[in-house]
């Protein structure tokens, strides 16, 4: 992976939104044990914001009156969508630093920038206002979480190049679903360079526990492992990101997390092959349905090695892996045969038994790798 912001920090953060409760409020005692076994297991990262109900509050009982401040990093947001006055927005820095009595901010978000309130951000001066916390040394590194497409998140990127990290929504099954984007928002991100903080990586908890066909599958690979690793490693296994906030909600799903995180192994070949499996068979997959038949290269002129790039091609569009598979492409027209040779003669197309658009998908890999 290629050094960035944030590379050394743990790949596994503490999302503090969906808390253990008790009867009407939080569950001190059950999220102070919670607490120490993240900081005991060498994760630092804690994420709350503003708006989450009793959440500020609740991380000073648990957290920031029971651990020197040394020992952890805490983000939050400031939400000017539900402010109605430019003032109101900006107490809501102060008020958080009074909620969880931290002192300052790692980690401070812009919250949950979208097409119907990114404007509102500008008008109120926020950018400016949080650049001058950060001059002031109460913020240590801010940015924005982001909810909507890749052409508005190019914008803000190219508008604010000061920021240090974003936070967007990735998971496998939204990778190629076009009301996320995870991808596209993804790869956007990193073309500017900018660290990447995941939200919903288990996507609110429905991949803990995803449709039948994907469990077997899951299962087949790695029968020990918890759906929800799946899904975490998935996040974690990506370049340039900060770390991934997963929403434990009780010591056992905490206990879950850290089994599997403790001593982070990023996804094996065999692994994203699976997770490719598992978009496609939830309906949002990018990556070319290729068996490797080599049907393909019996009657190319060209002798590509169509399968071998389509594997390169897959390791980006299914998972990410931008290093790899240009490693793998790489490795794959290694004695010449790239993809731009293709001559367009369409013999390919007629002997694959998939019916893929396979000089399309060659013009695409040579416009991804050459």
């Amino acid at each position: 992976m290629s050094d960035y912001f944030g590379k050394d920090v743990p790949k596994l953060g503490f999302g503090l939104m969906r808390l253990p409760k008790r009867g009407l409020g939080i569950d001190i005692p059950q999220f102070s044990r919670m607490t120490d076994l993240f900081l005991d297991a060498g994760f630092t990262y804690f994420d709350t914001a503003y708006v989450y109900p009793g959440s500020e509050s609740a991380t000073k009982k648990a957290l920031v009156e029971r651990h020197p401040r040394e020992s952890y990093t805490l983000c939050t947001k400031l939400n000017a969508g539900m402010a109605p006055t430019e003032r109101a927005a900006k107490q809501q820095f102060t008020t958080s630093l009074e909620r969880t009595g931290a002192g300052y901010f790692d980690y401070y978000l812009l919250h949950c920038l979208m097409d119907n309130n990114w404007k509102k951000y500008d008008r109120f001066g926020i950018w400016d206002f949080v650049k001058e916390k950060k001059a002031a040394g109460l913020v240590k590194h801010f940015g924005f979480s982001y909810h909507a497409g890749p052409e508005l998140l190019d914008r803000l990127l190219t508008d604010h190049p000061d920021v240090d990290f974003i936070q967007l929504q990735i998971n496998y099954a939204d990778w190629e679903n076009p009301s996320v984007a995870s991808r596209a928002n993804y790869e956007v991100a990193r073309k500017h360079g900018v660290s990447v903080t995941v939200m919903e990586p288990v996507k609110g908890g429905k991949l803990a526990d995803p449709p039948e066909a994907v469990k077997k599958l899951f299962k087949a690979c790695r029968p020990d492992m918890s759906y929800a690793s799946w899904a975490i490693r998935f996040a974690a296994s990506l370049d340039g990101i900060v770390t991934v906030l997963s929403g434990m909600s009780d010591l056992s799903q905490m206990k879950d997390n850290l089994s599997f995180m403790r001593d982070f192994k990023p996804l094996d070949e065999e692994e994203q092959a699976v997770i490719r499996e598992a978009q496609r068979i939830l309906g949002h997959s990018s990556a070319v349905p290729c068996t490797a038949c080599r049907y393909c290269v019996e009657g190319c002129p060209k002798q590509i090695s169509i399968p071998e790039v389509f594997s390169a091609m897959n390791r980006q569009l299914g998972n990410g892996q931008a290093a790899e598979a240009k490693a793998a492409y790489d490795k794959a027209v290694s004695e010449g045969h790239r993809a731009s040779d293709c001559i367009a003669c369409g013999k390919c197309e007629q002997a694959c038994p998939q019916h893929i658009a396979i000089r399309a998908n060659l013009k695409k890999a040579a416009e991804m790798f050459e």
